[in-house]
């Protein structure tokens, strides 16, 4: 049999408390005695399983293991009554996932980290090839001092005498239909089951300062503005040694002077001059993967569509790219020179079209004087 708590119930060193009750449940049912009458194996292996939840389903019994061992939780909890009780109602709740006969489990521990948000920018070249962004925001992190215990250095928390670890005291008052039982938080412990008989200098009995964390995010390829990543149990740090909060990293995309985003599809405004539309022509435009060549066919209108499949953003769902769009801009000039006029002029008289007549420039009015 395996000395590591943490193995025996098939769990790392970071797990949490649902995981640990998750894992119990799970191998309570695999190896119970009654579910295995031919294995004499199975015995042994339930009473390891149920001793190792035993230990590190309580937190302070788990703190001393983590640090001192087998050995070290042993000694300190020979006589810890309230970690050593394990009955009916745990294994009722390792088959059925629930509390048995209507008993409740009072909210012992320290309480839950709280969530934070923090916002990132991103270029749509990032989006679409997915990015990894380390960034620093502030919030409450751990005491390094204390570890986030709380306690100062050479301590460690006790069970609160007055609840008796449970977080909560329980009341019970008669009334005309019977005994009546209230529990509310403990006001010594303030609903944490634990005491402080030395508090940390550092951090004041809190077990977290604030500072600056530092992390990794992946971000995914296809994301879109807005959207958030959540990293759970990496935000905020919880008082006195809780399960930290959730980080949300809200993202934000720069726009882009060149393309548009819609869905997975990319939006270029091509601009070409009235010539290259009527003609056709050959350009080259510089994509996010290089430039791509592009044909525009004689004829071409203003507002019509060349598609490039395969350029676009990636769907979060399929990764599949979309594709790059490129929307013919027909450009007219604004200003033209006395020779593009009359050509123009000249077309137009080929083409039995009505305009108004080019003004007649200097030169031209110089060489009629002297005709």
């Amino acid at each position: 049999m395996s000395t590591d708590l943490y193995v025996v119930l098939g769990l790392e060193r970071t797990c949490t408390d649902d995981d640990i009750k998750k894992a119990y449940r799970r191998l309570a049912r695999q190896y119970h005695p009654d579910a295995n009458p031919d294995d004499p194996g199975a015995a042994e292996r339930f009473k390891e399983v149920q001793s190792a939840y035993e230990t590190l389903r309580d937190p302070e019994r788990r703190r001393r293991y983590d640090v001192f061992g087998t050995d070290g939780d042993r000694a300190a909890g020979a006589g810890d009554f309230g970690s050593a009780s394990f009955g009916l109602n745990d294994l009722f709740d390792a088959f059925f996932g629930g509390e048995a006969f209507g008993r409740q489990r009072g909210a012992s521990g320290p309480p839950r980290g709280q969530d934070a948000e923090f916002a990132i920018e991103l270029t749509l070249s990032e989006i679409i090839f997915g990015v990894r962004k380390t960034v620093e925001p502030r919030m409450p992190v751990e005491c390094e001092t204390c570890g986030g215990t709380g306690a100062a250095v050479g301590t460690h928390p006790e069970r609160c005498t007055t609840c008796e670890g449970t977080g909560e005291v329980r009341q019970v008052r008669r009334s005309l239909l019977g005994q009546l039982v209230t529990a509310a938080p403990c006001q010594v412990c303030s609903g944490t089951g634990q005491v402080l008989p030395s508090p940390c200098e550092t951090c004041r009995g809190d077990g977290r300062v604030h500072g600056t964390r530092t992390l990794d995010v992946e971000v995914p390829a296809g994301i879109e503005d807005g959207q958030r990543l959540r990293l759970a149990q990496r935000g905020p740090a919880a008082p006195r040694g809780g399960v930290p909060g959730d980080l949300y990293v809200s993202v934000r995309v720069r726009p882009d002077p060149a393309f548009v985003r819609q869905g997975d599809d990319l939006i270029h405004r091509t601009p070409v001059s009235i010539v290259q539309a009527a003609l056709g022509t050959k350009l080259t435009l510089e994509t996010f993967d290089g430039d791509q060549p592009i044909e525009v066919q004689g004829g071409t209108q203003h507002g019509a569509l060349i598609r490039l499949r395969g350029l676009g953003v990636p769907s979060l769902r399929t990764g599949r790219r979309g594709d790059l769009i490129c929307e013919i801009a027909v450009e007219v000039p604004r200003s033209l020179t006395e020779e593009e006029a009359e050509l123009l002029a000249q077309f137009a008289a080929l083409r039995g079209e009505t305009v108004d007549p080019p003004r007649e420039g200097l030169f031209s009015r110089i060489r009629s004087a002297f005709q």
